[in-house]
């Protein structure tokens, strides 16, 4: 239906047009011609205008080109070997499509009989193909009138992209990039230079909204923001042509950060909205001029660029203009006898021949010329390859312009010795030239090359235009982000710092990067720094101090460990414990050790072993304290039922086991059920390497126990505190334990508020100081009596020391003359007596039995003193206190 629709449109045209004095009816005459074998078809803008006084000559360059180039093909050895030659017609559009449908319809009715609707064998030759048009509004139009007998059309600069539709124009071709790779360009020109702030600036027409519509979008995926998008009538002659340039010009001055303009209007159409803009003071930009004028320096000379900006115009890729140069140096244009070239007729008249030459040659574009050379070579090898499949046919009908479409879809032609095909839409996408324009009022250089860019690779700049800068919004440096109010475009924005521990590392980021776990970083920082991991390291000052009191502590042990046994059989020793000092010894040792445990970097191993370690010595030392105080306890009472209950109590053995396997079952479940671990623990600037408790219940109650077994030792020596002077465990066993519950009860709110590598040192702190505190109150002074003192470590000395603690103690029961013990009243009269009658039997005490000189005592003597143990409170100590102190005869 739409092709019948199609036939009919054109026979009105057809009709129309030979009706005299019809509306349509103008001079339609060619403006070039030669016979062929294959007629090809050619449309150019010649003239500016429908009618000669309007319409100066415009393109007269671009078809002597097409003529130049089907010559050059007539002469090549491809065409002489088939024994062919290529035809033209070329038509003047006057960039009017009207005038183009209607020499389009010139191409076409020779084979259509409009009445009958068939295609009948006319009296001229077919056009096998047609080159043009040159604006994308024509060939549109032109496009789907040839697409109704499929013969192909080639442009050699029309760029739309609704062209590359093969459904809406299955036979249109082109030897140029479509408008989609232009915008392209355009937009990775603008982001290399650091621009997102333009403006835009179309003509009324299919193509100006087309481009519009892929500039924006390809500026919105590359964060480019448009400012402002104007769009000029389609005629110059327009009723609001002056009041849109007055518009553009005015929202030109609404936006001074807006330094960089794209536009695609036509050159007409620029020159006077420059013209309008030299007359007010809306400052320098940078004009990115479109193919459609970014060539058309000859029409802008008398622009002062000086208070407009600077123009970089996109061109296609140029080739050699070599020839077509030479051609029209060697071509006469009032040489009468080239009547198959109208036009130069024409421009005979206006200018003498020599002049009009150099004119020609001096307007000469060098992509436009290259464009429309490679679409005759396509024709030309696309006909060469249709008659080489004919050649041996003799039955074979005229050729059919479907039949050579077919072929130059898939030609692969040569053109200055490289090879070029079309792609499945018809495009031959061949890049683009960037230049920047050398202006002056007397002559402008648009072919100042910059950059090259290709559909796959990036634009390579070799030029500059880096004082100019476009955009909204400042740049945002390294370390901020841009933060955009609500309603803005996006590249309006503010900038703000990144905040702690966020960074970013190039410009105009829409948001920080945030530092990893083990970085971190300073507000507005462009970067992360690596953390420093922290421990209570070996090297560390009061590290060093610590382990060396724990290494002087495990020293002394030793030496003292060594010293008792070395001197086991003196009465200190005995009074010290005796084998039971080993024991102590040997859970201090592992106590001293167990605080070298907190220095270093920690591991899971290391975190387990020196609490449980700490744990398990310093609960085997407070147990085994915990049996002297209790024997002291049992000596000094006086109480014959308390004094009973303590006899029952006293198991050394089982006290030790059971104090210790209490912890062990502490620690044990801890392990098990939630064992202390490593952990990297990220704070601000530093990684904290630290052991983890796992149970903080479990590390309690196992400081509380040995806080409980402290307790009752407490307090067992507390109450046996008064014991003689040189010998007083009591006394020392008070101050020890007094030192342990005092460091740790001042740990815990220590602890619980010190955070850091510190923490190990305030536990490896109290530590030390708890087996300080034992070490020295227990064994310090016996090693000074053992070293020093030796005379006070005798036995001798021993019971002089007792006699006196127990005349002491005696004078508190005396009266003024009697000490009442039980029923007995015993003078002491006659305590310094240096004899003693010592009684026979074992059922009295006599009164002078407490007046014996103990000093001199027999081991007799001493034995049966032994019997009124409970009427005597000094005999009472030796039994129990040194059971195994043998006395000398």
């Amino acid at each position: 239906m739409t092709y019948v629709v199609r036939v009919m449109c054109l026979c009105m045209v057809l009709v129309l047009d030979k009706v005299e004095g019809g509306s349509l009816r103008t001079s339609l005459v060619a403006a070039a011609s030669a016979p062929g074998d294959i007629i090809i078809g050619g449309l150019f803008p010649i003239h500016n205008g429908v009618t000669k006084s309007s319409g100066p000559l415009l393109e007269t360059p671009t078809s002597l080109a097409m003529i130049q180039a089907v010559e050059e093909a007539n002469s090549s050895s491809m065409l002489g070997q088939l024994g062919i030659k290529l035809g033209y017609e070329i038509y003047d559009t006057c960039s009017d499509v009207s005038t183009a449908l209607r020499a389009t319809a010139k191409f076409m009715e020779e084979t259509l009989d409009c009445e009958a609707g068939n295609r009948t064998s006319g009296s001229r030759q077919p056009t096998m193909a047609v080159i043009g048009a040159s604006s994308s509004e024509v060939s549109i139009a032109v496009a789907r009138q040839l697409s109704l007998q499929l013969i192909p059309q080639i442009s050699y600069s029309s760029t739309a992209t609704i062209l590359s539709d093969k459904l809406r124009f299955p036979t249109f071709m082109r030897t140029v990039p479509s408008d989609l790779y232009q915008t392209r360009a355009m937009v990775r020109l603008v982001k290399d230079s650091g621009w997102n702030w333009v403006g835009i600036i179309i003509n009324e027409g299919d193509y100006g909204r087309s481009a519009q519509e892929m500039l924006s979008s390809e500026a919105a995926a590359n964060g480019i923001c448009v400012a402002f998008k104007e769009v000029l009538p389609d005629s110059v002659t327009d009723p609001s042509f002056n009041s849109s340039v007055a518009r553009t010009i005015n929202i030109i001055h609404r936006n001074p950060k807006v330094k960089a303009i794209i536009s695609f209007a036509k050159p007409t159409y620029m020159k006077h909205l420059f013209k309008a803009l030299e007359q007010t003071d809306a400052g320098r930009r940078v004009w990115i001029a479109s193919d459609i004028w970014s060539t058309s320096g000859r029409d802008l000379h008398e622009i002062n660029f000086e208070t407009i900006g600077q123009v970089v115009g996109v061109t296609f890729i140029a080739g050699d203009s070599g020839p077509v140069t030479r051609y029209l140096e060697q071509l006469d244009v009032c040489n009468k006898t080239k009547r198959n070239y109208p036009f130069l007729t024409e421009l005979c008249q206006l200018v003498n021949g020599t002049v009009a030459t150099q004119e020609l040659i001096n307007s000469i574009r060098k992509d436009t010329v290259f464009s429309l050379q490679m679409a005759v070579s396509t024709v030309l090898y696309a006909v060469a390859d249709l008659y080489s499949q004919r050649k041996n046919c003799t039955t074979c009908d005229p050729p059919q312009p479907w039949q050579l479409l077919a072929i130059m879809n898939k030609t692969t032609f040569e053109y200055e010795g490289a090879e070029f095909n079309f792609d499945e839409n018809g495009d031959l996408n061949l890049g683009y030239h960037v230049s920047i324009w050398k202006t002056s009022r007397e002559e402008i250089d648009w072919e100042n090359v910059v950059a090259t860019y290709d559909q796959k690779k990036d634009i390579i700049k070799q030029g500059s235009t880096d004082d100019v800068i476009s955009k909204c919004s400042n740049s945002c440096a390294p370390g901020q982000f841009k933060k955009s109010a609500e309603g803005q475009h996006i590249c309006c924005y503010d900038c703000v710092s990144c905040p702690q521990n966020q960074y970013s590392n190039v410009s105009d980021m829409d948001l920080c990067f945030t530092c990893s776990e083990k970085e971190w970083s300073e507000p507005r920082s462009s970067a992360c720094k690596p953390k420093t991991v922290e421990y209570f390291d070996w090297i560390d000052g009061f590290a060093i101090f610590l382990v060396t009191l724990a290494a002087l502590g495990i020293l002394i042990v030793l030496l003292v460990s060594i010293l008792f046994l070395c001197y086991r059989h003196t009465p200190v020793v005995k009074a010290s414990g005796g084998p039971l000092c080993q024991v102590i010894l040997f859970s201090l040792l592992g106590s001293f050790t167990s605080a070298i445990c907190f220095v270093g970097r920690p591991g899971h191993m290391q975190c387990k072993m020196r609490q449980v370690l700490f744990g398990l010595s310093f609960t085997l030392c407070v147990s085994c304290i915990l049996v002297k105080s209790l024997k002291i306890l049992l000596a000094f009472h006086f109480n014959p039922e308390v004094k009973a209950m303590l006899r029952r109590l006293y198991k050394p053995h089982v006290i030790v086991c059971t104090s210790v396997g209490i912890q062990v079952l502490i620690c044990v479940l801890w392990l098990v059920l939630k064992t202390p671990y490593c952990e990297d623990k990220p704070e601000s600037k530093i990684i904290l390497v630290q052991c983890v408790e796992g149970s903080d219940v479990a590390f309690g109650v196992m400081l509380g126990y040995i806080g409980i077994l402290a307790l009752v030792c407490f307090g067992f020596a507390f109450k046996s505190r008064k014991l003689p002077t040189n010998y007083n465990e009591a006394k020392f066993i008070t101050f020890g334990m007094l030192i342990y519950i005092i460091s740790w009860v001042i740990f815990i709110p220590t602890y619980v508020n010190t955070s850091g590598k510190y923490q190990s040192a305030v536990e490896m702190v109290v530590i030390l100081i708890s087996t300080y505190g034992i070490v020295g109150c227990h064994f310090m002074s016996k090693c000074y009596l053992i070293l020093f003192k030796k005379e006070s470590n005798t036995k001798h000395a021993f019971l002089q020391n007792v006699y006196e603690y127990s005349q002491k103690q005696s004078d508190s029961f005396f009266d003024s003359n009697y000490l009442s013990v039980g029923s007995l009243s015993v003078s002491k009269l006659s305590v310094v007596s240096p004899t003693v009658n010592m009684p026979q039997n074992t059922g009295s005490c006599p009164n002078n039995y407490l007046h014996a000189d103990v000093i001199k005592a027999t081991k007799e003597q001493f034995q049966k003193l032994h019997l009124c143990k409970e009427h005597a409170s000094w005999s009472a100590l030796l039994p129990s206190y040194l059971p195994d102190f043998h006395l000398g005869s």
